[in-house]
């Protein structure tokens, strides 16, 4: 029996391969949509990939159960109160699956999602009665727990879901043997929580001393704690769930029928309604870019902000560095974003000839904004950080216009004056900046550096 985790960092997902090494079954749990690493680790470890399941539909990323059904024949597994297009089979509470040494029991947990499980690893060569591990996709993570309230915009309350995963956590999973390991679906930096560990597996005692959420001495009292302070959910979260209850294309047939485009053919789609979508560097960006491109950077929180910030109705048209293309192509796929009308060919090398096509994007240092700020000219300062970075420190005057919030807040910006956007460091500045100028504001440049360049200049910030 053996148990090989993946991580997938940009998204922090966590998924595995269980297997068997007497009849040579594999299980993949949770999988990402591109499932080539599980494909060739099986075939590494001699192993055939027949069953995958799912803890839950998840909502932060489309994940790779149709791929693997399609392209290894596997069965797919769904908790039993979940609803779904396809055909699949139904994990009830209580339920043994074995295949060899590998043993997996069924616990329904509901909370997080009302159709959740989590799925306890047995060695059969061993204590067949007591688990090894427990995989808890969202229930319970490495110093936090599921958010309750994901759902609430299909018709759950979040407090009923938060009484669900309280009495599944303290009616189940609590009642392991302490040394039971835990592997969750997600790590530090998933908006699926708020407390996350960088740890990528612990043990039920170890939660039980450590874990906040657990500490609760009540329904009520764990009620406040995990609603407390939850970031916000992105606006796909809801797309993607949907996404996977549904029968869908797969990443496969996207990646085949991706197009390379020439400049004359994607200025035919633009102006058709298209986006273009460059993913380099903001630096990158702001040297030189197709006139109305839209930045979202590869070596950023690519998939999250673009899965935030990119209409998914509209078609795209990504402008890549050289070599990128697919990648970028593949990590969209991954949050939905599946209507990728084709990609520059040769990317801004291809503009060389248009230079009627290509501008390039203001910035501005820290002292130079400054030096602007004392002038009759003076620009409208956008802060585009969080909440929390917000009440650490901010420059005097901005306007505070999370990128999270963006489509329904954008239009408390001032007309007619020219705009300058910070961020922590660079990225969501360049982000926002693209999406306004793309609008049609001309004037607008991104703080060089972000907030902390400017804290780095000793300039002047309020509390």
């Amino acid at each position: 029996m053996l148990i090989r985790p993946f991580y997938l960092a940009c998204l922090a997902h966590a998924s595995y391969l269980l297997g068997d090494e007497k009849t040579g079954v594999a299980v993949v749990v949770d999988p990402q949509r591109d499932v080539n690493d599980y494909v060739a680790e099986a075939a590494r470890l001699r192993l055939r990939i027949e069953h995958v399941m799912l803890t839950h539909f998840h909502a932060d990323f489309v994940a790779g159960h149709l791929e693997l059904r399609d392209r290894c024949g596997a069965t797919i597994h769904l908790g039993a109160r979940a609803e779904a297009d396809y055909a699949f089979s139904p994990l009830k509470d209580g339920a043994r699956l074995e295949f060899g040494s590998l043993g997996i029991g069924v616990l329904e947990t509901p909370g997080h999602t009302p159709e959740g499980v989590c799925l306890l690893v047995y060695d059969l060569d061993g204590d067949r009665n007591q688990p090894k591990a427990v995989l808890t996709g969202d229930t319970l993570f490495i110093g936090d727990v599921g958010r309750p309230d994901l759902m609430a915009s299909v018709g759950y309350r979040a407090e009923d879901l938060a009484g669900m995963l309280h009495d599944s956590l303290k009616t189940k999973l609590l009642t392991l043997p302490d040394e039971t390991l835990v592997y969750p679906a997600h790590g530090a930096g998933s908006l699926c929580g708020k407390k996350m560990s960088d740890e990528r597996v612990s043990t039920i005692g170890e939660q039980k001393l450590y874990n906040y959420a657990l500490k609760a001495r009540s329904r009520e009292e764990f009620t406040r704690l995990v609603a407390a302070d939850q970031p916000e959910m992105p606006a796909y979260f809801a797309h993607d769930a949907e996404l996977n209850r549904r029968e869908r294309g797969t990443l496969d047939a996207a990646l085949d029928a991706l197009r390379e485009l020439s400049p004359e053919e994607a200025e035919r789609l633009q102006r058709d309604g298209a986006r273009i979508l460059d993913t380099r560097d903001p630096a990158d960006f702001a040297g030189a870019h197709w006139r109305g491109a839209v930045n979202v950077g590869l070596d950023g929180k690519f998939a999250a902000w673009a899965g935030q910030v990119v209409d998914r109705e509209r078609p795209l048209i990504v402008v890549a560095a050289a070599g990128r293309e697919k990648e970028s192509v593949l990590r969209l796929a991954r949050v939905g974003l599946d209507r990728v009308a084709g990609v520059l060919r040769g990317g801004m090398l291809a503009l060389d000839a248009r230079p009627d096509l290509v501008v390039r994007a203001p910035r501005t240092t820290a002292r130079a904004l400054a030096e602007r700020l004392k002038g009759p000219d003076a620009p409208v300062v956008v802060d585009v950080r969080t909440d929390a970075e917000r009440a650490e420190g901010f420059i005097a005057g901005s306007l505070h216009l999370p990128l999270s919030r963006w489509p329904e807040r954008v239009a408390e910006i001032p007309e007619g004056r020219p705009v300058a956007v910070y961020c922590a460091g660079g990225y969501r500045s360049s982000i926002a900046a693209s999406l306004l100028r793309a609008a049609g504001r001309n004037d607008v440049a991104d703080l060089v550096g972000g907030f902390a360049a400017w804290r780095d200049a000793a300039l002047p910030t309020t509390d």
